[in-house]
């Protein structure tokens, strides 16, 4: 065979989920019931955007008696501090009035912050994934109502063994090809590579970012996505058929065909993919080389080319 420059850069075939980058479970933030749900499942929404209500009633009263005791408090205070300016009250029972307006302050901000939570809005712009709740349902503290995510910046993240992975880093680039989507073929770059492997897999989750044009071409959460990663590039390299390579003690060595006669050359290998194994030291690319088995060759011995491997 004639040398020439090989690509034996390392691939590895994984597949992976499409998920978007934010996805948010809204929870409630009080117990009661629900006087209205007001988006649906693929809704698009934006930030502070109200998805439903609660029955506040109680909570409104509440919130009304808290604010006229911190008004009484209030009007309180502005008596004793009259009273003071004349000596008439004590300094003691000054500050037990100014103590009373500070905790009646405190509880007219807890109540309408009870009921503020009576109603729920997003906390990002994004599109409602799953809604869990109906109008008249009953719902308690911390049940999740609402799944949020954000679409314009959709991820995969495959599992990577160790061994594979220390050759990867931020910004490398990946093929992405789209089982829902099969003429499709995108370039994701990494994002993100995790720092800790699963002590019994060995597997790490590497982040993919796709390209922020991937919604617009149909791309959506939740399709099966297969990714081709790069491991250990190594393009353009010098490689011989793994066969070829003879060993005599610590040497390695292949055979030149030079005007029609085996010249053994001692040579560097590197690694093996597959039937190549990458020579680093000892050939330059045009060079004419045995490309089997050379353990019945010797140097010297003169050959006819009967046939070229590619």
């Amino acid at each position: 065979m004639e040398l020439a420059p090989r690509d034996l850069t390392r691939r590895v075939d994984l597949v992976a989920t499409v998920r978007p980058h934010v996805a948010v479970r809204i929870p409630s933030r009080m117990s009661g019931y629900l006087d209205a749900v007001l988006v649906e499942e693929g809704d698009r929404v934006e930030e502070g955007t109200v998805l439903a209500r609660f029955d506040t009633a109680e909570q409104a009263a509440e919130a009304a008696r808290a604010s006229a005791q911190a008004r009484f408090a209030r009007l309180e205070l502005d008596n004793m501090q009259r009273l003071r300016q004349t000596h008439a009250a004590s300094q003691n029972e000054l500050d037990r009035a100014e103590m009373a307006v500070e905790v009646a302050e405190a509880e007219r901000r807890v109540w309408e912050t009870r009921l503020a939570f009576g109603v729920v809005r997003a906390p990002h712009a994004g599109v409602i994934t799953a809604r869990h709740v109906e109008s008249g349902e009953s719902a308690d503290a911390q049940d999740v109502l609402f799944e949020l995510a954000v679409l314009e910046r959709l991820v995969l993240r495959p599992l990577v063994s160790e061994r594979d992975v220390v050759h990867l880093e931020v910004g490398d680039t990946a093929r992405v090809r789209i089982d829902a989507l099969p003429e499709l073929d995108i370039e994701a770059r990494i994002s993100r590579v995790f720092p800790s492997a699963d002590p019994l897999s060995r597997l790490l989750p590497v982040e993919l970012e796709l390209p922020s044009e991937a919604t617009d071409l149909g791309v959506q959460p939740g399709f099966l996505a297969r990714v081709r990663l790069q491991v250990d590039p190594r393009p353009g390299v010098l490689a011989v058929p793994a066969a070829a390579v003879g060993e005599d003690a610590d040497l390695r060595y292949v055979y030149v065909i030079d005007d029609n006669r085996l010249s053994r050359r001692e040579v560097k290998p590197g690694v093996t993919r597959g039937q190549w194994t990458e020579i680093t030291t000892g050939l330059e690319a045009g060079e004419l080389v045995l490309a089997s088995n050379p353990i019945d060759m010797r140097e010297g011995d003169r050959v006819r080319i009967v046939g070229w491997r590619e």
